[in-house]
């Protein structure tokens, strides 16, 4: 069995405002296997992107800080490592792909130089040349035609679909061991989208990364991950193997993302959409954050927090359905 490359326990991530805790990751655990894909879906607001965050180091300090919780890369404990420590292993160990990669790109800076930057920071004794040539060398990789040219152009020469390819050739640069790519494919059309995609898998296979896909697409998920969870409100309320949680959903929140997927098979006169809002970070105090929304919502779900309850192999789900099954420990 793989072991895991990056372990999440009990991460507490909260943004403090004129006094005010407001917890935007909330007791979050789990983990990613060597080589493995691992989804993180859900709504904009429910922490996905915090928590990426917090595993790079990245939280905005003030107002935000890690509060609580273990993130073990390789048994090392990042919340406890100083920032000398977590630049040495940002972009070189841990890489992250950025939202929207033309904000994420120095317009003011060439393609090259961007990326030799970015080579030469974590290997301080490479020549110039020889970190253009890996420049060129990573670009080819992820796809991209005349690379020679390309690294002497700027970042709004390129098309959206070219500019995410530099931004996952930024990432990959220093071969990583976990790749966290944080909704890779917003805004792009669904032929570049599955090209990205595409791309991703093959670099997983061939260098045996493990990622982290963050993304409220569903679709996106059936494609290219072999497990998934299922975040709300800064809480996991279900994690399993993609085919379990597509297959057999145990929590209302998944079975509503599900039901939003429009079938092409059958003619619909509305698409089906979950009510309601996420909730404001901190603003449910008590109860399960999801209950406003649910239509199985029982009583004592707007005065009870559910734990996690094992409902199969490797299966979880955070709801009192089920809470006839055993607590995970």
């Amino acid at each position: 069995m793989k072991s895991p490359v990056l372990d999440v326990q009990g991460l507490r991530t909260s943004f403090f405002s004129e006094g005010e805790e407001v917890p935007a990751v909330d007791n979050v655990d789990f983990h990613i296997n060597e080589g493995e894909i691992l989804g993180i879906v859900g709504e904009s607001g429910c922490g996905k992107s915090v928590t990426s965050l917090s595993i790079m180091g990245l939280i905005p300090k003030p107002p935000g800080k890690i509060v609580g919780g273990k993130i073990l890369f390789h048994g090392e404990d990042l919340t406890l490592a100083k920032e000398k420590r977590m630049r040495e292993i940002r972009g070189n160990e841990i890489a992250m792909i950025f939202q929207e990669p033309m904000t994420s790109l120095n317009p003011l800076f060439t393609i090259g130089n961007q990326l030799i930057e970015a080579i030469k920071i974590h290997n301080k004794n490479w020549g110039k040349q020889k970190a253009r040539d890996r420049a060129v060398e990573i670009l080819k990789l992820v796809g991209l035609p005349r690379a020679e040219e390309l690294i002497n152009e700027y970042p709004h020469q390129l098309s959206g679909g070219m500019r995410q390819r530099v931004m996952i050739a930024m990432a990959m640069v220093c071969g990583p061991k976990v790749l966290i790519a944080d909704e890779p494919t917003t805004a792009l059309d669904v032929t570049i989208q599955a090209q990205i995609l595409g791309l991703m898998k093959r670099l997983n296979e061939e260098l045996n990364t493990a990622i982290m896909l963050i993304t409220h697409d569903l679709g996106v998920v059936a494609e290219v991950c072999k497990r998934v969870v299922v975040m709300y409100s800064g809480k996991i309320v279900e994690e399993g193997d993609v085919h379990t949680i597509f297959n057999n959903p145990k929590h209302p929140y998944t079975v509503g993302l599900i039901k939003s997927i429009p079938d092409m098979r059958e003619k619909q006169d509305r698409l089906y959409s979950i009510p309601g809002n996420v909730p404001k970070p901190g603003s449910i105090k008590q109860g399960c954050r999801f209950a406003a929304r649910c239509e199985y919502a029982l009583d004592k779900c707007k005065t009870q927090t559910p734990e996690l309850f094992n409902v199969g192999s490797n299966h979880k789900v955070r709801c009192f359905l089920h809470e006839e099954q055993e607590v995970v420990g």
